[in-house]
């Protein structure tokens, strides 16, 4: 990988030590390109940009994701957030004699809100035993045949630690549940094949690793569960006659469009589309490579100074997430950030947070800034 030509694509580079990739991804100027055009056509056609050019824009998008999870355009659904695709999917389950929603107590927040303010629903949370990563057969121990769904992190955001998506898509689907994946710290950095890995419905977005900022989400449906979904939310994008403006009907789309609700966030698409661009072109295997080795360096660095990581135990099952344990963690951040070295900080630690276009020497000048004064 020719990690100089990559970092002349980011500006941010140029000017900070920018290690904070799990939070928002470097802005590319392939995808500034693509934003300048969305508003050269804006100027140009006005709205007649939607027949000729923006509505290919978002085929061409949800292309790109299928290739990236490894499923069809057809499965492919773009979303608000998150939260939406989470909330859109969760309305089309029926919970009456399955009214069990199985998460983990590692994964984010976003996760469970959508079964807690269900008064149908309860949200059983599997236990960490080292506090980094979760072994398949807690989830087992909490699968039982009133299970709905399973739903968890390819990556945690808590730890960086990389699950075995393809045993519990097996847990869920021994005791007859959906198995629902948030890959939204994977997608990017780790490979992703939702036909080995067993899901049902994956969902990722472009904000981080993907280069592709806020304000958009990817939802994958199996094709054999899509017409068996009926969401009680709905938009104008879900509707299978959307430009007919029929208020007095309403039928879904057949493929995973139904899951769609309102306008997408034009811009976001056109910057995700320069992001994808940039991330198919290097390929997530050579990114996952790179990345492991930036992160062991990371690791290593820290650990021998006796800093503690929140971490798997085996580097396989690492991403390129590093909690390094702190006293002081948002004031490190703070005083990294005077000296032009950019991370974040959850509760008790640091994160850091490398990804492709990161040297060396830049893993080296954190563990420095926050081993030998920068961060203390």
């Amino acid at each position: 990988m020719n990690v100089t030509r990559w970092r002349a694509e980011f500006p941010i580079l140029s000017r900070r030590t920018y290690l904070n990739s799990c939070s928002l991804g470097a802005l590319s100027h392939r995808a500034l390109a693509r934003v300048s055009e969305f508003h050269e056509e804006w100027h140009t056609w006005g709205a007649a940009a939607w027949y000729e050019q923006w509505t290919s824009r978002l085929l061409e998008l949800r292309r790109g994701v299928a290739r990236l999870v490894h499923g069809t355009e057809a499965e492919i659904a773009l979303t608000a957030s998150v939260s939406a695709a989470l909330s859109t999917v969760a309305s089309a389950v029926d919970y009456r004699h399955r009214p069990r929603v199985v998460i983990s107590e590692l994964d984010f927040p976003t996760l469970g809100y959508q079964w807690m303010v269900r008064p149908d629903v309860e949200v059983v949370r599997v236990p960490s035993d080292d506090g980094a990563t979760i072994d398949p057969g807690r989830f087992a121990d909490a699968v039982t045949d009133r299970t709905a769904i399973v739903a968890t992190s390819h990556v945690f955001f808590s730890t960086g630690a990389i699950q075995d998506l393809a045993a519990l898509g097996r847990i869920a689907h021994d005791r007859g549940a959906l198995f629902v994946v948030d890959a939204y710290q994977s997608a990017g950095q780790v490979p992703i094949d939702v036909r080995e890995a067993g899901a049902d419905i994956l969902i990722t977005g472009p904000l981080k690793w993907l280069l592709g900022g806020p304000g958009l989400a990817y939802l994958y449906v199996r094709a054999q569960l899509i017409e068996q979904l009926v969401p009680t939310i709905a938009g104008w994008f879900g509707a299978e006659q959307q430009f007919a403006f029929d208020i007095t009907r309403f039928e879904f789309r057949h493929d995973a469009r139904r899951f769609e609700l309102g306008t997408p966030a034009l811009p976001t698409v056109h910057a995700a589309l320069g992001g994808h661009s940039i991330i198919e072109e290097v390929g997530v295997g050579a990114i996952r490579e790179r990345n492991a080795l930036l992160t062991e360096r990371l690791i290593d660095g820290v650990r021998r100074h006796g800093f503690v990581i929140r971490c798997a135990a085996q580097p396989a099952q690492r991403s390129a997430i590093v909690m390094i344990g702190h006293d002081d963690p948002a004031g490190t951040v703070e005083r990294l950030a005077r000296h032009g070295i950019i991370v974040d900080w959850r509760p008790g630690h640091v994160r850091v947070s490398p990804h492709f276009y990161n040297t060396e020497a830049e893993i080296d000048a954190v563990i420095e800034g926050i081993v030998n004064g920068t961060g203390t």
